[in-house]
């Protein structure tokens, strides 16, 4: 997420009043969906994508406008496909939002009891050029209109947006300004609109500006966004001869070697650090690296959940039970970190009152005894405040059933939700007095194996999750505003690198880097380069051909395949390849498979605020490897 994602979770955090306000999707309901560079098809950014796009693409009475360079799946469904030149969302969305506004559509009565400061938007998109940002967008002005004004008087409007936009030019902007669309239309807080929803885990936190106190790394002085830093900084706090620089770093279930920017300078400030420390399940480049690599167990050995409870107003989760048993010496992260907090002498190896306190509360959960007794704890040893949830681990987790020792953290975020959640908790059906409800909500996620549903909420409460303290949108914001006054500089192509790559493309075999040995995949076992077949004789490459894709940074071989649904300009090459595996036939070999696409991303070309890559933008030269050995 801290390179995907902090870009749209600071803008959140100036619009809701905090960072953790996060915004979801109502497509299921929804007249009419705008898709901004994204491949729900694809991706299953949402419950049920497939058949969900499917009923649209059906019902004459719902449409579905897809915003992206490339012709997918999903937009082959559309209704409109605006196949928008790469780089340009801000140059279109701007326009889209200038029609609304010069027009006189924006939902008067929505703006004016729900947010604050529009009359400083409107003066800026009042005076936007439409003509000339839809021309730059490489579109049809008459298209777009259509799109403005149907979107503007639909009943019913939601916008879906993922890395298309977030990692790409203007990523933070184009956040923005994709907000501001459903926003002035009145397109939130209702049903089949965009809504905020609550968190069972909250995996997105809120950080507060430097200047209000909010921390800064030593090195680049990045600010923290939502409890994270982006990867892009990374390799500069550490490869310098700053006396604060990073020299231990603990790396768990990531490969940034390969998965991060500019993979060249991962490798050269890695080396640098004092101690790598691994935790993994695979043998990853990273881990190559490390001094310590601790083996975790797979997905499929222990008790494991994925914490993006992103619905409303319905919110669901699941805890999985492991299906087999662990293999090897391995261990569950907690586990992990435990043994390796017990070593450093931060933690003792047992508490053994608060776990038979544990074990009567296992038996009388009713009687509350171990909330008593993790409070009376804490007041007596308060420096033990900060690992509250390893203490969950280390103690309630011994009297769960099953060995779900992982599943201890749980509790305490049960207990949270239903006190903070109360009544949306209860509208599930679930019941329970004081705290006996969070009690109730932990052992019903223990206990049912298909998933719970977690809250049922009324549209009128997702105001009360706003975090100013007027509970109003806060529409202005002062950094954006001067992004928008540099969008009338010109944009312009690079000479010496024409084509613009998206880098980490999702295709049908697409995985993440656990699954190393490509022989699971049934097509694109290499990764190809997709490009249009006039760009390919442009530069006299023929479908197949081996070819040599240089950006700024370094170049790399990949093979090339023809593919029309590519916008002039534009080629792609996938995510989840250039891993090395063993080969079957000789153990002691190692193969690559496919391209190593972060050799040609950059560090420094990211957005100017959350440092997110631009991995949907990377300027780079296509060359046949056979002109190139004949010179």
């Amino acid at each position: 997420m801290a390179q995907e994602k902090t870009g749209d979770f600071w803008v959140n955090g100036k619009l809701f009043g905090k960072q953790s306000c996060h915004i979801t999707e109502d497509v299921e309901n929804s007249d009419y969906l705008i898709v901004i560079g994204a491949n729900p098809w694809q991706s299953h950014g949402f419950p049920r994508a497939r058949k969900v796009l499917g009923e649209i693409a059906k019902d004459p009475k719902r449409k579905m406008v897809v915003i992206d360079p490339r012709s997918t799946k999903t937009a082959e469904m559309a209704d409109v496909h605006l196949q928008v030149k790469p780089g340009t969302d801000a140059y279109l969305l701007s326009a889209i939002l200038g029609i609304i506004i010069q027009e006189g559509l924006e939902d008067h009565e929505f703006l004016s009891k729900h947010t604050v400061g529009f009359d400083q938007i409107k003066k800026i998109f009042t005076d936007v050029s439409v003509k000339d940002y839809v021309d730059r967008a490489g579109l049809d002005l008459k298209l777009v209109q259509n799109v403005a004004r149907a979107f503007a008087n639909a009943d019913r409007g939601c916008v879906r947006v993922d890395l298309g936009i977030q990692q790409s030019l203007h990523s933070t902007l184009n956040s923005y300004l994709e907000k501001l669309l459903f926003i002035i239309t009145g397109n939130f807080g209702k049903k089949g609109s965009n809504n905020l929803h609550t968190q069972l885990v909250p995996i997105v936190g809120h950080s507060n500006e430097p200047e209000k106190g909010g921390a800064t790394t030593k090195v680049t002085g990045m600010k923290e966004i939502s409890n994270f830093y982006p990867p892009n900084i990374l390799p500069s706090e550490i490869d310098t001869d700053h006396p604060e620089r990073v020299r231990a770093l603990i790396v768990d279930s990531s490969n940034p070697i390969l998965t991060a920017a500019d993979s060249n300078a991962y490798r050269k400030a890695f080396e640098k650090l004092d101690l790598l420390v691994v935790i993994d399940v695979a043998n990853t480049e990273t881990s190559r690296m490390a001094h310590y690599v601790l083996p975790a167990q797979s997905q499929f050995e222990k008790w494991e959940a994925a914490f993006f409870t992103l619905d409303f107003p319905s919110n669901y989760f699941q805890l999985r039970k492991p299906i087999v048993e662990p293999r090897g010496d391995t261990l569950a992260e907690p586990e992990i970190y435990r043994r390796i907090m017990v070593a450093m002498g931060l933690f003792p190896k047992r508490f053994p009152l608060l776990e038979r306190i544990a074990r009567w509360h296992s038996r009388f959960p009713s009687l509350g005894v171990f909330p008593i007794g993790l409070k009376m704890f804490f007041t007596l040893y308060p420096t033990y405040k900060k690992s509250v949830l390893m203490i969950l681990y280390a103690t309630l987790g011994k009297v769960l059933p099953d060995k779900a020792n992982n599943a201890a953290m749980l509790w305490g975020a049960s207990h949270l939700y239903a006190k903070r959640y109360r009544n949306a908790v209860l509208r599930t059906g679930l019941k329970g007095k004081g705290f006996m409800l969070g009690e109730n909500l932990f052992k019903q996620a223990l206990e049912k194996r298909s998933g719970i549903k977690i809250s049922e909420h009324t549209y009128e409460e997702v105001w009360d999750l706003l975090e100013h303290p007027d509970k109003k949108i806060h529409l202005v914001i002062t950094e954006m505003h001067d992004a928008l006054q540099d969008l009338e500089k010109e944009f312009s192509t690079n000479k010496e690198f024409p084509f613009i790559l998206a880098a980490g493309e999702r295709r049908s075999y697409n995985a993440n880097q656990i699954f190393r040995d490509p022989e699971w995949r049934k097509k694109d076992k290499d990764g190809a380069l997709r490009m249009h077949p006039e760009d390919a004789a442009k530069v006299d490459v023929l479908n197949g051909d081996l070819v040599l894709c240089s950006s700024a940074k370094d170049t790399i071989k990949v093979q090339a395949i023809f593919d029309e649904a590519m916008h002039l300009g534009y080629v792609s090459l996938p995510h989840g390849y250039g891993f090395e595996y063993v080969d079957a036939d000789n153990p002691e070999n190692l193969r690559q498979n496919g391209p190593q696409i972060n050799r040609l991303t950059s560090s420094e070309h990211c957005d100017p605020i959350a440092k997110t890559p631009y991995h949907k933008y990377v300027p780079v030269q296509i060359k046949p490897i056979t002109v190139l050995t004949e010179v």
